[in-house]
């Protein structure tokens, strides 16, 4: 089990420069983390919460795996292939991305949280959960028990999977969607906002609705 509240012993560098990297700053600098800065190939915005922008992703190579962490800060809207991309090339590399729980998150003892895992604020993940690697809980939404959450998967802000729910790698769950217990949802799924699922669902499908259907062949691959 992994559950990761309080700071890293390593100092971490900031991948994005966007709402979603603001969002993960502010969980660092709550939980008492050091934050080196942010890369991000955009040089429009050259400061953000106190810290600097260093410059682009190729100067990642200045830091070893044993000098910094690593935090993704790209979001993943509909579209998670950036943030896929960059958490997979820096890990190939050897870099890690430590689980990140939110001070102001709740979440079991009994949950696992695999790498580069994020659980942002106001979120509550209940017992006997897996989170995979490179999931996104956004802010507010609620897993319950026994649910098993992919690689890669965003569980967007309000978001409530009951009991039992798995979803495959890549899915999009979109704000305020709800998924009934026992569900599965398959791989690169689009779930659309404020949808509520009530019987399995396919890879590459998009869902929207109440009760959701499906829309469209062609999810997020």
């Amino acid at each position: 089990m992994t559950r990761t509240t309080s700071s890293s012993s390593l100092p971490f560098l900031l991948l994005g420069g966007g709402g979603h990297a603001r969002v993960v700053l502010d969980l660092l600098q709550e939980r008492g983390d050091r934050v080196l800065g942010f890369l991000s190939p955009d040089d429009a915005c050259s400061f953000l919460y106190g810290i600097s922008r260093l410059g682009g992703d190729e100067i990642l190579g200045e830091w070893t795996p044993d000098q910094v962490a690593l935090a993704n800060g790209i979001g993943s809207v509909g579209d998670p292939g950036p943030r896929v991309r960059v958490f997979e090339e820096c890990r190939r590399r050897g870099f890690r991305f430590p689980p990140l729980v939110s001070v102001h998150a709740c979440v079991s003892s009994w949950v696992v949280l695999e790498e580069g895992a994020q659980v942002h604020r106001g979120a509550l993940i209940q017992g006997g959960t897996r989170i995979g690697e490179n999931v996104l809980v956004n802010t507010g939404a609620m897993v319950d028990h026994d649910c098993d959450v992919g690689e890669h998967v965003h569980v967007a802000p309000g978001c409530v999977l009951s009991g039992g729910v798995r979803v495959g790698a890549r899915t999009h769950l979109g704000t305020g969607a709800v998924v009934i217990q026992g569900i599965r949802i398959g791989e690169d799924v689009l779930v659309a906002a404020g949808a509520v699922v009530t019987g399995d669902v396919a890879d590459a499908r998009r869902v929207r609705g109440i009760p959701a259907r499906v829309n469209e062949r062609g999810g997020l691959s």
